[in-house]
């Protein structure tokens, strides 16, 4: 069994379709209101802020796909993404599947420009990622 989490997304849907081509017909999806991406996906509501819900979702799984997201909003992020990134890698862990974790480009700087793996991050993001874990430092 393959399954995404946060499964509505851009990622999650070419990998569904991806996974299905090349790979597997047995996936599973995984959001608070998941949608089929190919015939016979299995379908899962959860919540990835509820561990339980989380660990239900991977139980079964060999691999799990971490392509989950939020709006580009820093305070959704710094309240939602850590607790949402804990509960699955919990998860994968406790059921003993690997995890593959897809990341987003919000800190790279937003231009028409090729990135590569030297792409530097934006100036605003290294400052706001520096003093993030700077103790007393605030963006």
């Amino acid at each position: 069994m393959q399954t995404i989490l946060g499964a509505n997304g851009q990622i999650a849907q070419e990998l569904a379709r991806a996974l299905r081509r090349t790979y597997t017909d047995d996936l599973r999806l995984v959001s608070r209101t998941p949608r089929p991406v190919n015939t016979g996906d299995q379908l899962v509501p959860a919540d990835l802020l509820d561990a339980e819900q989380t660990l239900k979702a991977v139980e079964g799984s060999d691999i799990v796909y971490f392509t989950a997201g939020l709006p580009p909003d820093s305070g959704l992020w710094e309240r939602q993404f850590p607790s949402m990134l804990k509960n699955a890698l919990d998860a994968a862990v406790a059921t003993g599947a690997a995890f593959a974790y897809f990341d987003n480009t919000y800190m790279y700087p937003q231009t028409a420009a090729a990135q590569t793996e030297d792409t530097a991050c934006a100036q605003r993001w290294r400052a706001w990622s520096w003093m993030r874990w700077q103790p007393g430092a605030s963006p």
